[in-house]
């Protein structure tokens, strides 16, 4: 991966194109051999080459009309289709698009998985999710319907959305910005995370207040808190740690399971 990561760097500082090198690594990031950003020494560390390989990609291929199952597309990219060898379930209309990856056992309900994205093993994807463009989602996380995890390709230096092993989203979140979701979170429906949008931790004497993060195996619901202006005093979105979830709630359990342990109306 070295040397693939050395040619892709000499190709986007020379802007230039050459196949070989780009579909290489379009290719690892595929198979899961690569990722756009991986843990190391408990800190996300973005792999930069594999983004301007993807870049580069789009340059290389044109638009061109595709059929698959019967359905008609006009697009760059081809979807997967290795589902069967990969152990991967897909319920049409489910489609993840060529470079991204998905760890065995995973189930992609009728949702979207973007290039560069990576899903771990046995996650849920759950109806009319998606996961943007180099996302990366850990193993055994659920994804509820009409989840928005957002895509950051650009610029290459920039961290995805990471979503760390177990944690639970629930219906219409949106996680957007390069935000981290610690692993066992719980994210409550229509909470809306942003790179701007403060993450506060409610449940001490004094409030505690994270950006862009979540901390693993916290509860988080949708909050909002005042803030002046010329016309007014206005409520501002906010997200709210009420809690941390036990170690007694297993990787199984509902999210409706969870907020009631914290008496929170679903």
């Amino acid at each position: 991966m070295m040397d693939l990561a050395k040619r892709t760097e000499e190709l986007w500082e020379a802007n230039e194109l050459d196949s070989e090198p780009v579909e290489e690594a379009i290719a690892a990031l595929d198979r899961g051999d690569v990722r756009v950003a991986e843990r190391r020494d408990g800190t996300w560390v973005v792999n930069e080459w594999t983004k301007k390989a993807i870049l580069l990609y789009f340059r290389l291929r044109k638009v061109e009309p595709m059929e698959v199952g019967g359905l008609r597309f006009l697009d760059k990219i081809p979807v997967k289709a290795d589902y069967a060898e990969r152990g991967v379930r897909v319920v049409p209309p489910g489609v993840a698009r060529y470079g991204s990856h998905l760890g065995e056992g995973v189930v992609l309900m009728p949702g979207f998985v973007n290039i560069g994205a990576w899903v771990g093993p046995r996650t849920m994807v759950d109806t009319w999710a998606t996961v943007g463009s180099c996302a990366q989602i850990g193993a055994d996380v659920h994804l509820s319907g009409g989840v928005g995890i957002g895509g950051v390709l650009e610029p290459p230096q920039a961290r995805p959305v990471i979503v760390e092993d177990g944690a639970f989203i629930g219906s219409r979140a949106v996680v957007v910005e390069g935000v981290v979701v610690g692993a066992g979170a719980v994210v409550a429906p229509n909470v809306v995370l942003s790179a701007s949008i403060p993450v506060i931790d409610v449940t001490g004497p004094e409030p505690v207040e994270h950006r862009g993060y979540v901390p693993p195996r916290a509860v988080v619901l949708p909050g909002t808190r005042p803030k002046d202006f010329p016309a007014g005093r206005y409520e501002l979105p906010c997200a709210l740690i009420v809690g941390t979830r036990s170690a007694s709630t297993d990787l199984k359990t509902s999210l409706n399971d969870v907020l009631r342990e914290f008496e929170i109306p679903t």
